[in-house]
């Protein structure tokens, strides 16, 4: 990929994820889940079991998000937003036209 090309948070969301980064983000997914469960349970838990799926669910998010906008680098080398001048808005694109 070039190291000079800037992609959008967008274009990162939309380019394709490696293979290895899916699975971060479902394991990432899962610890939140966890964390989710730990914390919000009807069962009176000691609070090191409380604090511990506070970070679970901290780690699992930041996992799934980071991993999200990992793109492969050969689906990075073409941009999904073509550039602007500086100082003219963007042009409407079919993904970014208002519809009525």
């Amino acid at each position: 990929m070039n190291q000079h090309q800037n992609l959008t948070l967008w274009d990162r969301l939309r380019l394709p994820t490696p293979q290895f980064f899916r699975k971060v983000r479902a394991i990432g997914s899962a610890l939140g889940a966890l964390g989710l469960v730990l914390t919000t349970t009807q069962v009176p838990l000691p609070a090191i079991v409380v604090t511990i799926g506070s970070y679970l669910i901290l780690a699992g998010s930041v996992a799934a998000a980071i991993s999200s906008v990992a793109v492969e680098p050969e689906a990075g080398s073409r941009s999904l937003t073509p550039p602007t001048p500086l100082g003219q808005p963007p042009q409407p694109t079919p993904s970014n036209a208002l519809r009525l």
